[in-house]
Parts: C-alpha cells; structure tokens; sequence
C-alpha cells in the first residue's frame, strides 16, 4: 500500500508541472512588460500609463479565466445513475456479459440514457459503477466520470468538461487576445532594439526581443487551437466525440446533439449574453436536459424500432418542453 499511495503522490506532483511552467513563463511576461518595457524603456508617461491600462485589463481576465478552469472540479454523474443496491449485487454476481446488459438496461430505462458503446451495450463505467449519462466518460488522470468530457488538459491539470469548458474556451481567448496586445504594444521597440536606435540598457533589450517573440509563437499556438475549439462550440461537438461520433441505438452520429448554430453556442455560454465574456458559470442545467437533444435522441431509438420492425414508413417525434 506505501509504495502504491506513494506513487500516486509522485504522479499528482509531476502533474502539476505544466501548471508550473505556464505561470512562470506569465510571471516573467508581466516582469518583462511592466518593469522592462513600461518603466525603463517608454519615455512618455501618457504612452506608458496607456499600455499599462490595457495590458492589465486583458492580464485580468486571463488570469481569472485561467484559474477558473483549473480550480473547478469536474462535474460527475448524479447519484441517479448509480445502480440501486439490489441490481448493483446481482450486477456483481452475474458472469454472463449478456444477462449484465439485461440489468443495464432495466436501470437505464428510467434515466435519460440515449447513447450506447460501438456494440450497442448500456455504457456502464466498472470503476465509478455507475450507467454512464450521454457525452460522460471516464478519465484515468482524474480518477471520476466527467460529464461531457471533452478531454484532459495537462496545462491546467484538470478535465475540461461540462463545470468548465466555458472557462477553457474564455482561457484560449483572453490568453490570445493577451498575447496580441503584447504583441502589437511591444513590436515597435522590439525593432528599435534590433536595429539598435535604443541603448541597451537594465537588460531590457533582452527581456523585450524575447517577450516579443515568445508572444508570437504563443499567439499562433493558441490561436489555432482557440479556432478548432470554437468550431466544435458551433457543432456541439467535444473533442471526444469529434474523434469517435456517438453511437445511438441505430447507428453513430456525429450530428446527434447539435441543435443548430445558435443554441449550440447557449449550450455552453448560456442564453445571456451579459454573461458570454465572463468565466462565470452560466450554461443550460445537466438536471434539465433540453427538449431539441431529447427530441434528437428519440429519433434515433424510433428510427431503430421501426428498422427492427420492418417498416417503411418514416416516423417523426416531436417533443415539448414541460411548463
């Protein structure tokens, strides 16, 4: 058991060396931009204060996204989808995989379960034991079932998911805006330092020539990766799944819970835009699931009985929301 909890301490430790690494490198850059370039390299002070307004601004929201992405816990399955005590037993009992899939399904006709494995089993974690809702999967590094897992991001050392993907997606915004404004307020001395028109002084040509391209290379970085993220908002898609389309009772989809454009962005940045820019919680509850995904989702199971049935007719669901 030592050896054992003691690794498991070594892991957690060298985890968080991303982590590490990012906030150094944003500790010198604001070093690099306050002290080197606004105090001892600007001589105008209305040039000086101006920058530094703005570059504290974007700094703010940078840091606030970042930490809130790395500080909230991942959402995990409710207690709902846990197996009541006496299928939980005969679960444990039972060696035949099919007669476990009977009691999966049993459970899993009362929640609101839609998706399914490659093989058209109950998707069912052994390690958490519970029925696993549609878009959770379970992630080794965190130990737990993240609902709508989208991955786990070793520079935050957290999963990103459905607590905070909002966060992560403002993290690559904030954090590429941030490396723009740099980018844009410093690259005027960083040619006057290169073409030498400024004294090398208090060693701000080096802290200046290298901030300006390290922003750079960030700025690319992020931003593709910023790009590719927002796409898969305005798809209602994770990353997962942009991988490996769902499997529904008839098939996989890799449409299966887009609900069009706009309420996809409301999927995860919610229905007030007073809201959007702010790492503040403000998506859809996972309690109410929305009526257009359940709709989706019933689609696909009747679609799946009238095939089975032989019909040739098509069969359309339409569902309300209950006032």
């Amino acid at each position: 058991m030592a050896p054992s909890h003691t690794l498991r301490c070594c892991k957690r430790t060298i985890n968080w060396i991303p982590v590490l690494f990012i906030n150094l490198v944003v500790g010198w850059s604001y070093y690099a931009y306050v002290v080197e370039l606004c105090v001892y390299t600007i001589p105008k002070n209305a040039e000086r204060i101006g920058y530094l307004v703005i570059f504290h601004i974007f700094f703010f929201v940078f840091i606030w996204s970042y930490w809130k992405t790395i500080w909230t816990r991942p959402a995990e399955p409710p207690t709902a989808f846990t197996l009541p005590r006496a299928e939980k037993e005969l679960f444990e009992r039972e060696e035949r995989a099919e007669m476990q899939q009977e009691i999966l399904k049993k459970a899993a006709r009362i929640l609101p379960v839609y998706t399914r494995t490659a093989g058209g089993a109950i998707r069912y974690c052994d390690h958490c034991q519970v029925v696993k809702p549609d878009r959770c999967h379970h992630c080794s590094t965190c130990d737990t079932c993240v609902l709508k897992m989208d991955h786990h991001c070793p520079w935050v050392n957290n999963c990103v998911g459905f607590s905070n993907y909002k966060y992560f997606v403002l993290f690559l915004t904030y954090a590429s805006l941030y490396c723009a404004v740099i980018c844009a307020t410093v690259v005027q001395y960083f040619i006057k330092f290169w073409t030498k028109q400024l004294p090398d002084t208090h060693s701000a040509k080096f802290h200046i020539l290298f901030l300006f391209f390290v922003a750079v290379l960030f700025f690319i970085s992020i931003l593709s990766l910023l790009s590719y993220h927002l796409w898969l908002v305005g798809k209602n898609r994770t990353t997962i799944e942009a991988f490996r389309a769902p499997v529904f009772a008839n098939g996989p989809d890799k449409n299966g819970f887009s609900l069009g454009f706009k309420r996809n962005v409301a999927e995860v940045f919610g229905d007030e835009a007073k809201y959007f820019i702010f790492p503040v919680f403000s998506s859809p509850s996972m309690e109410e699931p929305n009526p257009i995904v359940l709709a989706n989702a019933t689609q696909h199971l009747v679609n799946e009985n009238m095939k089975n049935n032989g019909a040739a007719q098509t069969v359309s669901v339409a569902m309300e929301s209950e006032q």
